[in-house]
């Protein structure tokens, strides 16, 4: 089995270093193109694989060939690889707002294609990814790709009308809790602390309480009870956030992440 790139950025890197950690395939049988020579060079660098700036000498190669460009790229890039389809060849898309629908109208004939939406976490393997198919796409094909970005987070087979959800609740979410993350660290550089280590205790906080609430199943609503003690300090500040719209923002900013990515 060859595992193919178009595209070698972050995304694509974040596939790769998870696939070959968890030896879920090894360097031999991975490649990627692109036009980029600094990141496919450190892709070659950090993880041994084959590297190309031609897009058909993957195609020629790969049984997979994912389609690892940005959404506004992706028509170009199609439309060079389209005569190159081989029998059985999977793809596997993770361009945004892209559905597959459309993608298999710009190929212009019927393709294996898997449609999925990862977020930037999978850089430390930690990623959230979301996964649909067409009606081509086996069970065994599916449970492949689940495999892959298993090997690089948790994935969630998905319908894909909630596609777009899953961009803004997964693939563009990180920035919002980025946002959060800052804000908090800032407040605490307010209160004297320095920013060094506001930061490392802002993380620490929000790794921690995403897994508290994996592990234990518990309701979110439920966690926040559990530290907003009678009188005491939290329950002020939850007034505060109250008070200015905070949860109100959160749901206003995923939705106009949904209405963007069905858009593009």
């Amino acid at each position: 089995m060859k595992i193919g790139f178009i595209g070698g950025g972050n995304m694509a890197s974040a596939i790769i270093g998870g696939m070959i950690e968890k030896k879920v395939y090894e360097p031999q049988q991975v490649m990627a193109s692109g036009k980029d020579a600094v990141s496919l060079d450190n892709l070659h660098n950090k993880y041994g694989i084959e590297i190309t700036e031609d897009n058909t000498w993957v195609m020629e190669n790969a049984d997979v060939v994912f389609l690892s460009v940005k959404p506004q790229i992706l028509p170009m890039v199609i439309a060079e690889i389209a005569p190159l389809v081989k029998e059985n060849q999977l793809f596997i898309s993770i361009a945004a707002g892209k559905t597959i629908e459309w993608i298999e109208n710009e190929f212009g004939k019927p393709i294996k294609l898997i449609r999925v939406m990862p977020n930037t976490p999978a850089l430390v393997g930690e990623g959230c990814t979301g996964i649909c198919s067409n009606k081509k796409v086996s069970q065994e094909e599916l449970a492949l790709a689940k495999t892959i970005f298993d090997s690089c987070g948790t994935s969630y087979l998905v319908p894909e009308h909630l596609m777009d959800v899953v961009c803004a609740a997964a693939g563009s979410a990180p920035a919002y809790v980025f946002m959060f993350m800052e804000a908090m660290a800032d407040a605490a550089v307010m209160g004297g602390m320095p920013r060094d280590l506001a930061y490392k205790m802002v993380a620490q906080t929000v790794l921690g309480s995403g897994k508290l609430m994996l592990e234990t199943g518990k309701h979110p609503g439920e966690l926040k009870d559990m530290v907003c003690s009678p009188a005491g300090t939290t329950i002020c500040g939850v007034k505060v956030l109250e008070e200015q719209g905070f949860r109100g923002a959160i749901m206003d900013a995923l939705d106009s992440c949904i209405q963007k990515s069905k858009k593009i």
